[in-house]
């Protein structure tokens, strides 16, 4: 498997390299950013840099892809997008992203969700994708559910983070469903 770049009307996925730590380290060391994310915010530069190593050894060990998104316009890096516990075998993964609050309620997420909702289910042939939102994260919720992920259920506690638990949410999106809204032949 080779690293496909993807493209949307004003956007470039593409793999991330370590030229991006300083932008990733900007993005993702914001608490409003990660507060949501299951993640802890990014306290130094070098986080940035290992989290981008991270995401390569993911991809090469076919356990996830994770884009950067990049304006077209400016070729400024404003977020990430991508799918995590990547099952080829088994046809399934769970999406991610994030975006510098800069770029929020401008529709980069759902440009850049959508395109890696096409990519995973008509060239990857994935059958389910999952998503994992913490139970008040409501703008990541109805951004889901825009897409037609149905809600499956909570996790109870199972992210710990900001030295507390929480629960996340499950939804999820098959292939038929996606097909079937967005009338492609997958």
């Amino acid at each position: 498997m080779w690293f496909k770049e993807l493209e949307t009307k004003r956007l470039r996925l593409i793999e991330m390299g370590h030229q991006h730590t300083e932008s990733l380290f900007d993005i993702l060391s914001r608490d409003e950013v990660t507060k949501n994310g299951g993640i802890e915010s990014l306290s130094h530069v070098e986080d940035a840099r290992r989290l981008i190593n991270a995401f390569k050894s993911a991809f090469i060990n076919k356990r996830g892809i994770r884009w950067g998104v990049v304006l077209k316009d400016t070729g400024k890096l404003i977020g990430t997008v991508g799918i995590n516990q990547l099952s080829l075998a088994n046809k399934r993964a769970e999406i991610g992203y994030e975006i510098h609050p800069d770029y929020w309620r401008k529709q980069y997420t759902s440009e850049a969700v959508n395109e890696v909702l096409r990519y995973s289910f008509e060239e990857l042939k994935l059958v389910r994708i999952a998503a994992l939102t913490f139970k008040d994260n409501f703008a990541s919720a109805n951004l889901l559910k825009k897409f037609g992920f149905k809600e499956e259920g909570s996790l109870r506690s199972y992210v710990f983070l900001h030295h507390e638990s929480h629960d996340a949410m499950v939804y999820s999106l098959l292939c038929s469903e996606y097909r079937h809204l967005y009338q492609h032949t997958v």
